[in-house]
């Protein structure tokens, strides 16, 4: 397994664990209350923050495991980090079109912040998932 591999599996685990943080945390939030009026701000922020902070401390732990690895890529890397970039980025222009709708029919804020912050998700997993498709079975 490729040092980009590796780091591919951890931001997959991150985006994951993150999202799914912050679902219990709003759903446990909203029992017996509408959704619409749980503080979500905090744990949003929270989550991404936490996302991001274990995403790098991920990274500097494989480098830090296979030091002779860190920083090598090869033109294969290259390409398929370029392909699951590519895939991840026309899921997220999809995405964004659902909290854009419902910013232009005046939903509720929380439904559009939920919505931006599911599209980033599925966006990173989505690449993610390319690339380590890509790094199993090939172009």
């Amino acid at each position: 397994m490729s040092y980009d591999e590796k780091n591919a599996w951890v931001y997959a685990v991150v985006a994951i664990g993150g999202y799914a943080g912050y679902l219990a945390v709003i759903l446990g939030r909203a029992q017996g209350v509408p959704l619409t009026t749980v503080a979500y701000v905090m744990p949003m922020i929270l989550a991404v923050s936490a996302a991001t902070a274990a995403s790098i401390v991920g990274h500097i732990v494989i480098a830090a495991a296979w030091p002779k690895e860190a920083g090598r890529t090869d033109q294969r890397d290259k390409e398929i980090h370029r392909h699951g970039e590519y895939v991840g980025g026309m899921v997220l222009a999809v995405g964004v079109l659902v909290p854009l709708g419902l910013a232009m029919a005046e939903i509720d804020y929380f439904w559009i912040a939920n919505a931006i912050y599911l599209a980033f998700v599925l966006s990173a997993l989505c690449g993610t998932t390319v690339k380590l498709v890509t790094y199993r079975r090939g172009f």
